[in-house]
This record gives structure tokens, sequence and C-alpha cells, in this order.
């Protein structure tokens, strides 16, 4: 019998069901982003606010290939204004290895997304060349893409797929729209589906949390999963530990830096989908120590208030993800066969509450956006201090 924390490479693909959310069914053939998308069977209708509609229609529109083929990259020196034009005003995002921006490419107009790294010492050439390995190996409609790496005496550029729709949680906090349920199941059914590529090509992610999750535009449901900085090669018979991540989407093996494998992408996928549920952090303490101590004692529970409404299926997939034993923790292609994100086209014509989370992840949302605030006011006295939280060196934000 297959350990239920391990993908099962040998498995056939689960079959998706009518009108299931794209990436249902197991990794797309290497030629799929080649061939054109099938004709979506249907718009997503959301019922007015207040109004129940037993005939809400799901959304099984695919997402669209990457603009460009996937491609095998390899590092290399150059002046990167030969070929991109960088938009210097304004900053997609950033953290501690450095910026992501827009750009395009020169010659055909394409625009991407570049990630520009610090160069500080050795060892953020060599985080470079992993992200690069590992995304050579992630051709995959829900993966992001990468297209062209260069190193610049004082700078790494890694230049990516651009899309546009921003943060998963950003997106569904808005006051427009409307969070079901089914709406949970889609975007939680695509994001394993991605993360079921990874682990058949024997890549761990080891961030994933909300702000890795990016929808693709800003109307429909088709999500990606990004930046691959932390990610690594696994190999099953080697004992890999890592010592870094966000606090409360920490997996207990790596608070105590034990041994990780595919399971510690899974423990995070039950965090995210909690949140997604609830609106709440399930181990989010007051500060990083109380968050991880949280993390070390898998110390959480159906909260009765914010968890009223919700299915007994979607607490019963929860609740095979956030297990404390690796050995316990569904896989990917387990997750994909539970009977939560199945059938989701009947689903959507009577699943159709709006969810109480949508307000709770607001406040949470504000939250982080204050922290990170916070931190950019205080970067300067932090840069020069190193906190340690038992095994942690590094903490994301």
């Amino acid at each position: 019998m297959c350990d239920p924390g391990e993908p099962r490479p040998a498995a056939p693909p689960p079959s998706p069901a009518p009108g299931a959310a794209v990436g249902a069914a197991a990794p797309a053939p290497a030629d799929a982003e080649a061939r054109p998308p099938e004709t979506p069977t249907s718009p997503y209708l959301t019922p007015d606010f207040g109004k129940e509609d037993p005939m809400q229609i799901l959304d099984d529109t695919p997402p669209p290939p990457a603009p460009f083929t996937h491609r095998i990259v390899q590092l290399r020196t150059g002046d990167f204004r030969d070929t991109f034009s960088i938009n210097t005003k304004d900053m997609l995002g950033g953290g501690k290895f450095g910026e992501v921006r827009v750009c395009t490419v020169k010659e055909t107009g394409l625009k991407l997304a570049v990630k520009i790294i610090k160069k500080q010492g050795p060892k953020d050439r060599e985080m470079a060349e992993v992200e690069i390995d590992v995304m050579n190996q992630l051709n995959h409609q829900h993966l992001i893409q990468l297209y062209d790496a260069i190193e610049t005496p004082r700078e790494i550029m890694l230049f990516m797929e651009f899309v546009e729709g921003g943060e998963l949680f950003e997106r569904i906090i808005d006051e427009d729209y409307r969070l079901t349920e089914v709406d949970c199941m889609v975007f939680v059914h695509q994001i394993c589906d991605g993360i079921l590529f990874m682990h058949r090509m024997r890549v761990l992610h080891l961030d994933l949390k909300p702000e890795n999750i990016l929808c693709v535009t800003a109307k429909g449901h088709m999500v990606k999963i990004i930046d691959f900085g932390l990610a690594r090669r696994y190999n099953p018979r080697e004992k890999l530990k890592v010592n870094f991540g966000t606090p409360e989407f920490l997996s207990p093996e790596v608070v105590s830096y034990e041994q990780v494998s595919y399971s510690t992408d899974m423990w995070s996928m039950g965090v995210i989908t909690y949140m997604l549920l609830s609106g709440l952090s399930p181990f989010l303490g007051d500060n990083d120590t109380e968050t991880l101590n949280n993390v070390l004692a898998a110390s959480w529970y159906f909260d009765e208030e914010a968890f009223e409404g919700i299915s007994d299926e979607a607490k019963d997939f929860v609740s095979n993800l956030i297990i404390k034993e690796k050995s316990g923790r569904m896989s990917a292609a387990q997750c994909l066969q539970h009977p939560w994100l199945n059938n989701l086209a009947e689903k959507a014509k009577r699943v159709n509450r709006r969810l109480k989370s949508q307000v709770l992840l607001r406040k949470y949302v504000m939250r982080r956006r204050w922290k990170k605030n916070f931190i950019g006011v205080c970067a300067a006295n932090r840069f020069k201090k190193i906190t340690s939280s038992g095994s942690l060196t590094a903490l994301g934000v």
C-alpha cells in the first residue's frame, strides 16, 4: 500500500468530473501548452448579493498557455538592456531577495515579470541556479514559466511569465466578489494539480502560501503557483532538511529541522484551504515564536462560528492534510480524488452561500499589509539583527 503522504507516480490520474475545474486531471502532456485551449462550456454566473440562485454555473474555463513555449534556461551574463526594457517606476512585489517588476521584450513587445535578485555573496548565485534548475522541470499550466535569466555584476535577473490578476487573497477580499465554497474547491483543485505535477517531477515548493498563488486574470478563476526561490529538487533516498519559510505556513518537520518530503507541501496546502474556508490562520500567534510553537504542537481546531455552513467534506479534506505525522497526510493525487474536489458542476448548482471568510480574510490581508509596511520602514535596523527561533535562521514575511 502506498504511503498516503507521498505521491504515487504509477497511479493513473484521477478522472475529472463533468464541469470540474481546469487542472482536474493529472499533469498535462508536455505539448499541452502548444494546443489551443478547449472552448469553455460556460461562464461563471454569480448571483446578486443576498439572493439565492439555484442555477449557479461552475467556471471551467481552461487557463491559457504561457505566451511562449516552455524553455530550458541557463543563467547567462550580459547586458539585459540589449533584450529587455524594465519598468523602473512600478514594482509588483519585493522581499529580502530584491524586487519584482514588469518588463517587455524589446523585439516582440512581450510583457513579462522580472525578479531582480541582489547579489550579496556567492550563495545568492547558487540559490538562483537552483531556482532556474527547478523551473526548467515545470512545464505546467498552473506553474509560472521561466523565459530567460541574466547575470550582471550586481544582480541576477529572472524573466518569467507575467499574470495580471494579482494575489488570490487580494482578489477574493474585493467587496464586489462573492466567495462561495465551490469557489474554494475550484481554487484548491488547481493548486493541488500544480503540486501534483511538481511532485511527479521530484520538486518540493517549500514555500506555499497565499502570496505565492496568483490569479491569471482579474475576473476568472484560473490560478498559478509562483516563486520557486525556496524550491528544491527532491531525492527520496537522500535526507533533505531546510530551515526557511514563513512561520504560519511551515510544517512541524521544518520547524523542528527534520527531514522534509512531498507531504511538507501538503501541510501548507491544508493551511491555505483552512484560510480560504474560514478567513482565519490556524497557527498564527502574536509573534513568530508563538506561531512556531503552535505549529510544533499541531494545535488547531475548526472555529465554530467561522466554519458555520462549511460542508463536512471540506472539513474532512483539511483534517487529512493538517496532520503532524507526515505519513498521515494526503498526497496531491489523493487530494484530487477526495470527494470534496469532485462533482463540482453539480455542487455549483446548490452550494452558493457567500462565505464569512471574506470578511475575516480582509482583516488578515490588511494586517499583513501593515506588517510589510512596518518592516519596510524598519528594514535598515532589522538587517543588522539575526533572529533565531531554535533551528530557523530565515523567516519569510
